[in-house]
């Protein structure tokens, strides 16, 4: 059994002048909602062997302030390959993870978490998560998947569980649609 958490960069400044999205900061709502999900984190005994995650600056900072939060850091794998990636781009990083790590934290970007996501898990009707994210995956989300796999070259399609998906604004109302 495999277990892979993704986290979505928090919400970024879009009123910052940089020259590049990739170069593109978080806002103060994105600093206190990846605060909070690493707050959660901890509470929930969320345990990584493995982070592997996009270089641009607005995941980095991400990961900077849930770590914050969560009260340990881990060190990244940085994969440019995550960095606005397709679901198909996303597996093959997914594939490529070493066997040794059970338990993996990939912090990206939409709109390829949400569809790494809704690729994995089936279209049953059986998981009223996974329809919430069919919905929408906001930024700072966080989303569990348990695979029924002993090697990361065996995913597939339609093969997890999504065993629990957060959103900053089930833990904080005030960072939720609408607010500021």
């Amino acid at each position: 059994m495999k277990r892979l958490t993704l986290l979505r960069h928090a919400k970024s400044d879009w009123d910052d002048p940089v020259a590049r999205d990739f170069d593109r900061p978080l806002n103060r709502r994105g600093e206190k909602a990846a605060r909070l999900m690493g707050e959660f984190a901890a509470k929930r005994t969320m345990h990584f062997d493995l982070l592997v995650a996009s270089p641009a600056v607005r995941v980095v900072q991400t990961l900077d302030t849930f770590f914050e939060g969560y009260g340990e850091t881990l060190d990244a794998r940085w994969d440019r390959r995550i960095y606005l990636a397709s679901s198909p781009t996303l597996q093959d990083v997914v594939r490529d993870l070493p066997d040794d790590a059970d338990s993996v934290l990939m912090a990206g970007h939409n709109p390829g978490l949400e569809e790494l996501i809704l690729d994995l898990v089936p279209d049953d009707g059986a998981s009223p998560l996974r329809e919430d994210v069919e919905v929408k995956f906001p930024t700072a989300s966080l989303a569990v998947l348990e695979l029924p796999i002993d090697r990361w070259t065996q995913l597939a399609d339609n093969g997890a569980t999504l065993a629990s998906f957060t959103r900053p604004r089930d833990l904080d109302p005030a960072l939720g649609p609408g607010s500021r």
